[in-house]
């Protein structure tokens, strides 16, 4: 534990600002050129932090030029159609925080009159804002003294002060809190915020970090205990679920079938195909389609596999043609089921997981 720093009040306080001071000149002399952090606007600000969660900054950097183009002001954003947002969403993952970006968006036009919240309280309230993006928006766009704690954080103080806490621990979160809200300098918050993370993100990284050049080697427990690769404690590993899909690539008349994905639903407001899951990958053929026989049916070779935060998805497609004779056939029980035909030169705009992405890109479309 940190214990041992806690041998007086001055003490403490000093071991503090020798932390952040040098955690702050690394920064200055090591920053990296993000758009949003050269605004001090929450709408831009909040838009980055939504997309980064979860998000490699390479990754997300590319969405956030396209959301702010597309939708320059959170009034842009508040009166675009959902599946348009989900569109352009596309490929990044955790759909929930489009669909969560989207619903905060309208309520911040509709019920706060375009007016941001500012400060960490009331950001609080916003749909699918918690404390770390709250912190992040509070300090960043406003200069509140609130300590922004991610993964990053979390790894760079549990190795400096040697806290074996189990980061997945419900008492974790509060405990890591209250010693980032101790250590940030009052006068600047937001920069520090954004040292802590780059000092994690860059130097004290999960795997091979860079301790011998670290401006922090000195003091640091882990370093001098020989403990960094066992620092930060995770004791909760994930239990990954393993799914198949088989999906069914139904085809009539230059148009194909499709599914919107319902609420509740991992991929709530995609589209992909009709599909039914098994127990393992097998090439099941049991879908009852109207003037389908089984020679229609033609499996594509190649298996495709995604991965989420908690389940593998492996799955199988088959391509199935229905004579065009048959369409009005076809059209009644796409109704039935729930299901839409789409013109094959609209694909292109409907909203669609990556796994479903990928698969269009191997067909050229």
């Amino acid at each position: 534990m940190y214990d041992r720093i806690l041998l007086t009040m001055d003490h403490k306080t000093t071991e503090y600002q020798t932390f952040s001071y040098q955690i702050l000149t690394w920064y200055k002399e090591n920053p990296r050129e993000l758009p949003w952090r050269e605004t001090h606007n929450p709408y831009k600000i909040w838009l980055s932090e939504i997309i980064l969660q979860q998000t490699r900054v390479a990754q997300g950097l590319p969405y956030y030029y396209a959301f702010v183009e597309a939708y320059p002001t959170v009034k842009d954003l508040a009166l675009a159609p959902e599946e348009e947002v989900l569109r352009l969403w596309q490929g990044l993952g955790y759909y929930s925080r489009a669909r969560n970006l989207h619903a905060c968006a309208k309520s911040i036009w509709f019920d706060m009159n375009g007016i941001f919240p500012n400060t960490y309280d009331e950001l609080l309230k916003l749909k699918g804002v918690g404390s770390y993006t709250a912190s992040a928006i509070a300090s960043f766009a406003y200069g509140e003294v609130k300590a922004v704690v991610d993964g990053n954080v979390f790894r760079v103080l549990a190795r400096y002060f040697g806290i074996e806490t189990d980061i997945a621990s419900s008492r974790a979160k509060k405990e890591f809190e209250a010693l980032a809200n101790q250590i940030i300098p009052i006068d600047q918050p937001g920069e520090f915020n954004q040292a802590m993370m780059d000092f994690g993100a860059r130097m004290c990284t999960p795997k091979n970090p860079g301790c011998e050049i670290c401006p922090l080697k000195s003091s640091c427990f882990a370093l001098l205990y020989n403990m960094v690769s066992d620092l930060p404690v995770k004791i909760n590993k994930v239990k990954i679920k393993e799914r198949h899909f088989h999906y069914y690539v139904i085809k009539c008349g230059g148009k194909w079938v499709w599914k919107k994905r319902t609420s509740g639903d991992i991929w709530e407001g995609l589209f992909d195909f009709p599909q039914e899951e098994t127990k393992e990958d097998q090439n099941v053929q049991s879908i009852d389609i109207p003037s389908a026989s089984e020679k229609e049916f033609q499996p594509f070779p190649k298996k495709y596999r995604h991965i989420l935060s908690h389940q593998r998805l492996n799955a199988v497609f088959s391509e199935i043609e229905i004579k065009e004779e048959n369409l009005d056939q076809l059209e009644n029980w796409c109704e039935k089921e729930g299901f839409m035909l789409v013109a094959e030169d609209k694909i292109e705009y409907l909203a669609k997981p990556k796994l479903i992405v990928n698969f269009l890109n191997d067909q050229g479309i």
